[in-house]
């Protein structure tokens, strides 16, 4: 494997961890959204903010590291994306920015009309923000991003049949992600309500993207044909495959309420539609304009990045493991004030919703 395919697979690492940690993060948001009111929505609400209080803010690392060694180690393909497909970079990096505000403001908001204003600030960055994002993936899976300054036409780049389905798919898929993981939570947590709430919001969204992929084999070959032929070559049909075996076992998973099993299932489906990206567009960097080695930099360069990438994951990975880790086991909800307070009042409010109950009957 050349130095350029090495630095590119550890680029699509930090895009797959991206997908998967800030997908979930965004899919709380999006779940926030349909929750309903302030009374209704008060418990699901409450469970998605203490599933992902401990984590939210370390998951836009992944970000920032793909950004800056994909404009380090392919700048050429870094400034034709970012100047083409400045429009939804500028409206992705915005609700980035809205949502982490909103999400650690609306909790100290003196007024209930303040909560709600930041909460609706939080969730509908929460759905823009990744459908942006899933808009630019399609821009450039589709060869509408030549090489150069601002090359490419600043509105057809992402305003097409394959950014369209790009930003939809990535919409549904986070909110199926953030189903099973917090559906899992709630399980771990005993708050079986809350677990079968989202069990079967899993199921709908699991269900959506299914029918989402089916619809998208028909737009990526009439919209996109270098991705569709990449597809259809022996590698790119075997990850295909592999993506549809993961998604219905992690579906059949959730409707038999194994739920460890489903969130296993649910990761392994959002990354093998992320590498069936990767293997339909190999060895492009930008289709039909650049390949992977005509847009790497200097091999000094690469090295460089190799080398900063070792140092960087053997002082952060483990972290990150072990703060996924003790998030899992609950412990943070007993060491953190805050979790600790969410929690407490969560269990409360269900423990007063159970007693009502049992006065009715």
């Amino acid at each position: 494997m050349s130095l350029a395919n090495t630095v590119l697979g550890v680029i699509w690492f930090g895009v797959i961890a991206y997908a998967i940690f800030g997908g979930a993060d965004f899919g709380a948001g999006i779940w926030d959204l349909v929750a309903g009111g302030p009374e209704k929505g008060k418990h699901p609400r409450a469970l998605l903010e203490r599933s992902i209080g401990p984590v939210w803010e370390a998951n836009h690392v992944w970000l920032i590291f793909v950004l800056v060694f994909l404009w380090t180690g392919f700048p050429d393909a870094f400034v034709s994306i970012m100047t083409t497909l400045y429009i939804p970079m500028m409206l992705a990096g915005i609700g980035i920015v809205l949502r982490g505000s909103a999400f650690a403001f609306r909790k100290w908001a003196p007024t209930l009309g303040g909560r709600q204003a930041l909460g609706a600030a939080f969730a509908g960055a929460s759905v823009v923000t990744p459908f942006f994002l899933g808009t630019v993936a399609g821009g450039v899976a589709s060869g509408r991003v030549p090489p150069g300054n601002a090359a490419g036409d600043a509105w057809t780049s992402w305003i097409n049949p394959t950014s369209i389905l790009g930003g939809v798919l990535a919409v549904v898929v986070c909110a199926y992600v953030a189903a099973v993981l917090v559906s899992r939570d709630a399980d771990r947590s005993e708050l079986g309500d809350l677990a079968e709430y989202f069990r079967v919001r899993a199921l709908v969204a699991g269900m959506a993207a299914g029918v989402l992929a089916l619809v998208g084999a028909f737009v990526i070959r009439s919209d996109a044909p270098t991705l569709y032929d990449g597809l259809s070559r022996s590698y790119g049909l075997v990850i295909v495959a592999i993506s549809g075996i993961a998604g219905v076992a992690s579906l059949a998973a959730i409707y038999f309420r194994k739920r460890r099993m489903a969130r296993v299932g649910a990761v392994a489906a959002t990354v093998t539609i992320l590498w069936g990206w990767a293997v339909g567009q190999y060895p492009w960097l930008l289709p039909e304009y650049l390949t992977i080695e005509q847009g790497a930099a200097a091999d000094v360069v690469l090295v460089a990045l190799l080398v900063a990438f070792v140092a960087a994951a053997a002082i952060a990975v483990p972290a990150l493991i072990w703060l996924l880790t003790l998030t899992d086991r609950g412990t943070l909800d007993a060491t953190s004030p805050t979790l600790a307070g969410s929690s407490e009042a969560l269990l409360s409010a269900l423990d007063e919703r159970a007693r009502a109950r049992i006065s009715d009957d």
